[in-house]
């Protein structure tokens, strides 16, 4: 029985996944969670196999609890749900970490397939992200220079974006300001922008802003 927990900020998005999976066998729903932090506190009381993460979340970030889920429950598969498009995040979540990378109008069929992918080890890669990883393989792909940041640097830089302070960023990724004061003089010199202000007028351009 392989053992699913759902975490995404809507309601009606986890009454849909629970009413999905529900139907099928070999799956139960090991919990619910409507935040970051709160997926995290169900994963010290209650065991997961696979985590159907959404990357827009209040508080903490999809991105964030990927790295914390990563370091501290090693054998809890990520398996990122969003309503971003592939070509935002896909690649990115993947080489950081991530087991598969779907978008939420994806296929029934395709959900459960990557599911039980992810469940037994396996990469799960849509069509689509396929694709793009292919492309950029062989150096075909519409690089973006955002494409090429570390997680933490793109924990930072959605940050920045969003308008926090170099200070809040560095209470909620527990850094000291002159490492997070760091991460943003890198950030400027790899996305060659001059300020904050450009830092988000460029994630608004490039649809990264989490809403």
């Amino acid at each position: 029985m392989l053992r699913i927990a759902i975490v995404d900020d809507h309601q009606i998005v986890r009454a849909g996944f629970r009413e999905l999976l529900g139907e099928e066998l070999g799956l139960q729903i090991a919990f619910e969670a409507a935040s970051g932090e709160e997926a995290l506190a169900h994963l010290k009381l209650r065991e997961c196999d696979v985590m159907l993460l959404d990357l827009s979340l209040p508080g903490q970030s999809g991105i964030d609890v990927l790295r914390s889920v990563r370091q501290r429950h090693p054998n809890v598969a990520v398996l990122v749900l969003s309503g971003f498009p592939e070509e935002r995040y896909a690649l990115a979540m993947v080489k950081n970490g991530a087991s598969g990378y779907l978008s939420k109008d994806c296929e029934r069929e395709e959900l459960l397939k990557a599911i039980r992918a992810v469940a037994q080890g396996r990469r799960y890669l849509s069509a689509r992200t396929a694709e793009l990883l292919a492309a950029e393989m062989m150096g075909e792909g519409l690089s973006r220079p955002h494409e090429a940041l570390s997680e933490r640097e793109m924990q930072v830089f959605l940050r920045l974006a969003q308008g926090a302070s170099v200070s809040e960023i560095a209470d909620g990724l527990h850094l000291s300001v002159k490492t997070v004061s760091t991460y943003r003089s890198r950030l400027l010199e790899k996305l060659e922008l001059g300020s904050n202000a450009e830092l988000a007028a460029y994630a608004l351009r490039n649809g990264l802003l989490m809403e």
